[in-house]
């Protein structure tokens, strides 16, 4: 079951919260940091930073907390014990680091909160998909070749780690595939932190192929998950998910899309234009979705922008 405690920065859990009313979340991390000059141009990605430039990490946190933000989702995403351990970063000094991510994002709460925002503030725990810690783009194809059981054993002792840091919610992201999500359901039963699942779709679709309807109906008794949806995807799929989601699972819907710009996995860099716009949050809402925000490519004016449309509502 679900922790109903409240996070020391907000007066309900965010369980709670969603029941009411709508959360904006944060932006894109990477891009945040790279805004400050800092080189992600390695398969750590965000992550080494935690061990590099941990303020830089808490810097970038309030940039979206000031933008508007409630939910700070942790710079876990691609800190895995495998991908550390290729930097010859020892199990030990992993699980600190991966410790670390909660407390930067906690730090910045505590620093937004003691220059006057009244809002309530949580903290998200990352924890990307398999295909990150590989970081030759199969976070956005899924079929590993790993069976659900291997998947599970790959995350569950990072998602032990994340859960005894106490961060208010674990966000299982950018999932490729229902399998992926299977396994991570299963990693996250008992561990006494809520979690939301959020898949990267094409269309109607995971990343894999399969029917979003199929996907979504994994979490729809699963106690553990407050939340199901979508995010680093193009913003254009959004609606009809989000309509999947609510639909299919009868929870609250989290949405995070890209700007809409692609990545190009070879040349580890973003083309295109962004479609990104804040109106459209409106809609989504309306839909369902109670956990909105932004992934790559969406910075903290596009945060605060979604904040002042839902709170204009």
């Amino acid at each position: 079951m679900t922790s109903d405690n409240p996070s020391p920065l907000a007066e309900t859990s965010l369980a709670t919260a969603l029941a009411t009313a709508a959360v904006v979340l944060d932006g894109g991390m990477s891009n945040q940091l790279e805004a400050a000059g800092h080189d992600l141009s390695d398969e750590l990605w965000s992550a080494r930073l935690l061990d590099e430039r941990p303020e830089a990490i808490i810097d970038a946190h309030r940039a979206y907390f000031e933008a508007g933000a409630n939910v700070a989702i942790t710079s876990s995403y691609q800190a895995t014990f495998e991908g550390f351990a290729k930097r010859g970063i020892s199990h030990q000094e992993a699980a600190r680091l991966l410790r670390l991510s909660v407390e930067l994002a906690r730090e910045a709460a505590v620093q937004t909160r003691s220059e006057g925002a009244l809002r309530p503030l949580w903290v998200a725990a990352s924890v990307g998909p398999y295909g990150a810690m590989l970081a030759d783009g199969s976070e956005y194809r899924g079929r590993y070749g790993l069976s659900v059981q291997d998947l599970e054993r790959f995350h569950r002792p990072r998602l032990e780690v994340l859960a005894a840091a106490a961060p208010d919610v674990l966000a299982l992201e950018t999932v490729p595939d229902a399998d992926e999500a299977e396994a991570l359901l299963r990693a996250v039963r008992g561990l006494g932190v809520p979690a939301w699942l959020s898949y990267s779709i094409a269309g109607s679709h995971t990343r894999a192929g399969q029917p979003l309807e199929q996907a979504f109906a994994l979490a729809a008794d699963a106690d553990e998950v407050i939340a199901v949806g979508v995010n680093c995807c193009a913003p254009e799929d959004v609606d009809a998910a989000v309509a999947v989601a609510a639909r299919v699972t009868g929870k609250p819907v989290v949405v995070y899309p890209n700007s809409g710009e692609a990545w190009d996995a070879e040349a580890r860099a973003w083309s295109g234009r962004s479609s990104f716009l804040s109106e459209q949050v409106l809609g989504w809402q309306e839909s369902g979705a109670r956990l909105i925000g932004g992934c790559c490519r969406v910075g903290p004016e596009a945060i605060a922008s979604i904040a002042r449309t839902l709170t204009s509502v």
